[in-house]
């Protein structure tokens, strides 16, 4: 693998990623006018316009792990999502071969990439001062999801992550042999997550996990025409609606987007139980999990952030240990 690829300006490997995306799209069966990227950060994400007037978008897996019985169950739920019909998704798109997904090596970097096509969604991101119509909404679909996943089973040949590990099965970067950090940060961190592991197992307890999203905030939802439709479901695994549904309170700033985002909830299911302090923990875990993609990603915007957001949560997990009695 040459990582000196992503190691190039962002503008040189969004231009890049554009032009490889030709040789990918010429797995489908479209006519391809262009394909421009319109989001570049965990994954490449471009808008794919054929000649017809059709649009796609097409996401190019460029960090996250996910092999391809990965794909087959993320694009499984996703059509069970579809079919069932109570909320709007994407529909995946099938190459020419007749799969979902499609594999393709990528010579600058030496990776081969997984990328999926789906059909393209009208609206806009929530903003950063979402309405609260649309934070009812929110949490009336992640609902309806939790619902609606009670009757989704694995097929055959894929598989997803359950998460009821610490840092949600990714790859370690704060506490193995490939961590940068110093022995004090080490030693928060590790004693952060041992009280996450045992709080998490707490509710694995007697539970049945189901498909969830896993990153259902506002950057993962469109909004056009007072109708929501959710996207990007390439962290969605096996886990608990507590988990979905602390992930989503997580990017909230204010205690009246919470309060929305739970009428909303309320209106289609019971919300999930979970006290105060099983909530912060929820949010710290959150935190950490996000430090150690930064030390994973090759978004060098993102790595960028590592001193700043490193230092915020040292001084959370500082807070959570003291508060626990475990400085």
């Amino acid at each position: 693998m040459n990582s000196a690829f992503f190691d190039q300006p962002e503008d040189v490997v969004i231009k890049e990623l554009e032009a490889f995306s030709l040789q990918i799209l010429s797995q489908y069966p479209i006519e391809v006018k262009s394909a421009v990227s319109i989001n570049y950060e965990y994954n490449a994400t471009l808008k794919v316009e054929a000649t017809d007037g059709q649009l796609f978008a097409l996401r190019i897996n460029t960090n996250s792990p996910r092999t391809p019985e990965n794909l087959r169950a993320e694009i499984a739920f996703v059509r069970f999502l579809a079919e069932d019909g109570r909320i709007k998704v994407p529909h995946p798109i099938e190459n020419s071969d007749g799969d979902f997904y499609t594999s393709i090596l990528h010579e600058a970097s030496g990776r081969v990439f997984h990328c999926v096509l789906y059909s393209w969604i009208l609206g806009e991101e929530l903003e950063d001062e979402p309405t609260e119509e649309q934070l009812k909404a929110l949490g009336a679909a992640m609902a309806t999801m939790h619902l609606v996943a009670q009757g989704f089973n694995l097929p055959h040949g894929s598989v997803l992550s359950t998460y009821d590990d610490p840092l949600w099965w990714t790859e370690d970067f704060l506490l193995s042999e490939k961590s940068v950090l110093d022995a004090e940060a080490q030693d928060l961190i590790s004693r952060a997550l041992s009280e996450i592991k045992s709080g998490v197992a707490k509710f694995y307890a007697g539970a049945t996990p189901i498909l969830i999203h896993a990153d259902m905030h506002g950057g993962n939802v469109l909004w056009h025409e007072g109708a929501l439709s959710v996207i990007d479901f390439d962290d969605c695994g096996l886990g608990l609606p507590i988990q979905d549904f602390a992930t989503a309170l997580y990017y909230f700033d204010t205690p009246e987007q919470d309060a929305a985002f739970k009428v909303g909830y309320k209106s289609i299911a019971p919300i999930p139980e979970c006290s105060e302090n099983e909530m912060k923990m929820f949010f710290l875990q959150r935190r950490i999990v996000l430090l150690n993609y930064l030390y994973e990603t090759s978004n060098l915007e993102h790595k960028s952030m590592i001193p700043e957001y490193q230092e915020e949560t040292l001084r959370r997990i500082r807070n959570f240990l003291g508060s626990k009695g475990a400085l």
